[in-house]
């Protein structure tokens, strides 16, 4: 008997729906290789971004998860931060400990955290083969200026911003097409190889939650 499993998520910005989408998909579909048995990831449904203090936050869209069925509900925070120690201890654990202390029963307890060090274009950085080839370009690492460990840019946005322009300088003028990074985060979130995002020790972090939510189903021993 095929298992399916319904998993919510929600995103700070439109930019992080478009990269963590097939991230997101992907990621549980490797862990579900894992699991006895067989089991359908069905498409995600994304849940809109609330205002409010987070815990707020999280608490209302527990509650959307719940009423669209979601099994899993996954929360997108930036860290902001060279580490992930301030989100965690400060907007993370505190919220994630009172949903599930909460006795109401309209809530998707199953919470899975993503927080990507810096910021989601950290791990845009992360398969740089990737990046150089959807840029359209043959410079290196060194000449783009994005040599270093994907997590140790404090803007990474701006480090990939500054490549594409750096890539496409020298390019005839006939082929020098605007290209802007907002077309790459669909491209590379379908196409990034999960094995490179996984030397990001914040992509571990959430693969292991990943595994966590497997197991508060049972899918997962």
């Amino acid at each position: 008997m095929i298992r399916q499993l319904i998993i919510g998520f929600t995103t700070e910005g439109p930019t992080d729906i478009r990269f963590l989408e097939s991230i997101i998909q992907r990621s549980f579909e490797d862990v579900a290789f894992e699991c006895d048995g067989q089991i359908e990831v069905l498409p995600l449904q994304h849940i809109e971004k609330q205002t409010g203090d987070f815990v707020t936050v999280v608490q209302t869209c527990a509650q959307q998860a719940q009423e669209q069925g979601a099994m899993v509900l996954c929360i997108h925070t930036d860290a902001d931060d060279r580490n992930d120690i301030n989100v965690f201890t400060y907007k993370i654990n505190p919220a994630f400990t009172t949903i599930s202390n909460l006795q109401e029963d309209n809530l998707c307890k199953n919470l899975v955290a993503i927080v990507p060090v810096q910021m989601t274009e950290a791990w845009m950085l992360s398969d740089k083969e990737l990046l150089k080839s959807e840029i359209g370009t043959n410079k290196n690492d060194r000449e783009l200026g994005i040599h270093k460990p994907p997590e140790d840019y404090s803007d990474p946005k701006h480090t990939i911003e500054e490549a594409i322009r750096i890539a496409r300088q020298d390019l005839p003028k006939h082929r020098r097409r605007q290209l802007s990074i907002g077309e790459l985060y669909s491209i590379i979130g379908q196409k990034v190889d999960l094995t490179v995002l996984a030397n990001l020790p914040s992509y571990q972090k959430f693969k292991e939650a990943i595994k966590d939510a497997f197991r508060k189903l049972n899918y997962l021993h």
